[in-house]
């Protein structure tokens, strides 16, 4: 297998499927494509690799498959048969509340995004948000309690899955931005849950190859 991204100090859907095929175990091959180029120089080296024209791509058996939770969506069938690595709950209903929230994740929040992009190689601020990214904070601390209440923690639905891939860059926005939930009704355990996003060894080896000239 062959997994496409983009530069990995700002690239929030690369980081969320390589997350998940480093957890998989299975073996892969990384190609990454330097994003913001000029003269449309990054859509150009992309289109080789991804009809969509956009990074993630995972290259596998004659195919290239898009978008990142679809990506994902692959890797946890394929992993569960090869490695015997779980990247959903065993159990429906705690997988299914853990799509759901990968799910609100991928198509929500786009305020957040906009106003508020991963930037791994930036220094930490505070800055003035909008009410409508006050919202989509208040949202996600909502969610995060919501899903460790119910699984006991301490990942979202208990042991780390997908949902936990896809929020990760979060918590990598809450840190840039000085974002500090317990002014958006969090009790402490939200923060705990954002800081052990960012303590993982896979995060911790994504973002030090982010710091090389090269990511």
């Amino acid at each position: 297998m062959e997994l496409v991204i983009g530069t990995k100090k700002w690239s929030t859907w690369s980081l969320r499927p390589w997350l998940a095929i480093k957890r998989s175990r299975l073996p892969f091959t990384e190609t990454l494509i330097e994003l913001r180029q000029e003269n449309n120089r990054t859509e150009a080296e992309i289109r080789p690799h991804s009809p969509s024209g956009l990074v993630p791509a995972l290259k596998t058996e004659g195919v290239v498959i898009v978008d990142s939770l679809a990506i994902c969506e692959y890797l946890a069938e394929r992993a569960l048969a090869e490695t015997g690595v779980r990247l959903w709950p065993a159990d429906p209903i705690p997988r299914a509340l853990a799509r759901a929230a990968a799910a609100e994740m991928h198509s929500g929040f786009a305020s957040l995004r906009g106003e508020c992009p991963m930037a791994l190689d930036a220094e930490p601020r505070t800055v003035e948000l909008s009410e409508a990214t006050h919202k989509n904070i208040r949202r996600i601390v909502e969610l995060w309690l919501y899903m460790l209440d119910r699984s006991g923690g301490p990942f979202l639905a208990g042991d780390w899955s997908i949902a936990d891939a896809f929020y990760t860059p979060v918590a990598t926005r809450f840190r840039t931005y000085g974002v500090k939930l317990t002014d958006f009704g969090d009790d402490g355990r939200a923060g705990a849950y954002a800081a052990l996003l960012l303590e993982q060894p896979e995060f911790l080896e994504w973002e030090a190859a982010s710091r090389s000239s090269a990511s």
